[in-house]
């Protein structure tokens, strides 16, 4: 019976300890409920708390399920969605693990805070059935917003710029409406985007893969200008080429909204600045030199002539020079229009961190309004993430990317240790040391309002 009994021992440990053979004193434990690899989502879930953001997901999102034996909140299970992603979770499958993760089921809240959260399949049905019900599949869509207007008191917004610009998401199975696109060389979806000018996305919408890079622009843009008109001093609107529409410019200009959007070269455009198009006199220069011209024009399509800007770069070495056109309605200098257009690129790279930081092209469902819903949960986690660089962060991290607070601040290791009244994470201090750490949750506390309510 003790042969028996030491046996089982020792096949126990065999599964829970794994000895190194250069140090025969170190062994390697795995204690997978009581060590989490991801203990700085705890400063998100803090700040998430902050603002306020579950609440007002709460209000917004309907819960599908007709009986009283759910285990899990639906905002519960959204925060599973959300703070999964801005951790490097994509997968529904990976919440097989996460479900059993300290700091997960303390974010998660109610019963997964001592037991379990929710499981693959219970996430599977909440992505692909609860959220994708088309009540909640439109609330997705204007949560970012919502919660980007639960910020705005936090920022002295008084003029609101917004960046939009269309994307690509490459596809690789058999997804509804996933379709070639010659331009970008695969088998995609073409998402579009709207950025304000502190990187928050404003909004977003799925699109299948072979549309043009402006379509359904009314339904991605004209809700937000909706949102901030009256709010704010003045809105103004960038776009490249594929936005430069009559029915662009009518809305823009219709709603009092300042705009500068790339504008397609033509032979007549040409010919208006052919004095530009000349070798400049001299000798080549060792720096490039620009020049500028601003005119009056009238396509064939337009109501009315309005406002291009012309700017021509002369570069060493080159023997043609490189031409863009503007249109706009500002009334800068025509160097400033230039300058003002030219911060739009701020866009891609914020474009680049959805894809790199947040996965926000892993879009692998077979349904069509599934992948509209993972899109809009990536959109979440985010603009999550930036938040937290944008409003509580201290001078020290001000400049890191969301991939660099994710691998230094959330991947913090941790193990947890729990008493009679509280719960201790006892955090690794590596890339965030205690005093970082501290600072950036006094950070949050500002915001807290202090009539805040505290969501459960």
């Amino acid at each position: 019976m003790n042969e028996e009994r030491e046996w089982t021992v020792e096949i126990r440990l065999a599964y829970t300890v794994l000895p190194l053979d250069f140090e025969r004193r170190v062994m390697l434990q795995f204690r997978g409920s009581l060590v989490t690899s991801d203990a700085g989502l705890l400063t998100y879930r803090e700040l998430d708390d902050a603002l306020g953001l579950s609440i007002t997901a709460g209000e917004a999102l309907a819960d599908a399920r007709t009986g009283k034996n759910g285990r899990h909140a639906l905002v519960g299970m959204l925060r599973q969605s959300v703070f999964g992603r801005l951790a490097g979770y994509e997968d529904v499958n990976d919440a097989e693990r996460l479900r059993h993760d300290p700091a997960m089921r303390w974010i998660v809240g109610g019963r997964a805070a001592k037991g379990r959260a929710a499981s693959p399949s219970q996430m599977g049905r909440f992505e692909t059935r609860w959220l994708a019900a088309p009540e909640n599949l439109r609330a997705l869509a204007d949560l970012s917003g919502r919660w980007i207007d639960r910020v705005r008191r936090y920022r002295s917004t008084e003029e609101i710029i917004l960046d939009m610009d269309s994307s690509v998401s490459p596809t690789y199975g058999e997804q509804e409406q996933s379709v070639w696109n010659g331009h970008f060389g695969c088998t995609c979806y073409h998402p579009l985007f709207v950025f304000n000018q502190y990187g928050d996305l404003e909004r977003c919408a799925l699109r299948p893969g072979n549309v043009h890079s402006a379509d359904g622009w009314e339904a991605v843009l004209k809700p937000i200008v909706a949102r901030y008109q009256g709010t704010v001093k003045s809105i103004a609107f960038r776009g490249d080429a594929a936005f430069a529409q009559p029915n662009m410019y009518e809305f823009l200009e219709a709603e009092g909204i300042e705009y500068a959007i790339r504008l397609p070269a033509n032979q007549v455009l040409q010919e208006r600045i052919s004095d530009l198009l000349k070798r400049p006199v001299g000798r080549p220069a060792h720096y490039v030199q620009r020049f500028y011209k601003s005119f009056r024009y009238k396509a064939a399509s337009w109501s009315r002539p309005r406002r291009v800007v012309a700017k021509v770069e002369w570069h060493p070495g080159e023997l043609f020079p490189r031409v863009g056109f503007l249109i706009t309605n500002l009334r800068y200098a025509s160097k400033n229009v230039v300058r003002f257009y030219n911060k739009r690129g701020t866009a891609e790279q914020w474009i680049k961190e959805g894809k790199g930081a947040i996965k926000w092209t892993r879009l692998s469902c077979r349904s069509f309004d599934a992948n509209a819903v993972r899109l809009q949960l990536h959109a979440l986690a985010y603009n999550l993430g930036n938040f937290l660089r944008t409003l509580a962060t201290p001078e020290a991290i001000k400049d890191w990317s969301l991939t660099s607070l994710r691998e230094k601040l959330i991947k913090i290791g941790a193990k947890v240790v729990s008493h009679g009244r509280y719960v201790a994470f006892q955090m690794a201090e590596v890339a965030i040391p205690r005093q970082l750490f501290a600072e950036i949750l006094r950070l949050i506390a500002q915001l807290r309002s202090p009539s805040a309510p505290v969501a459960t």
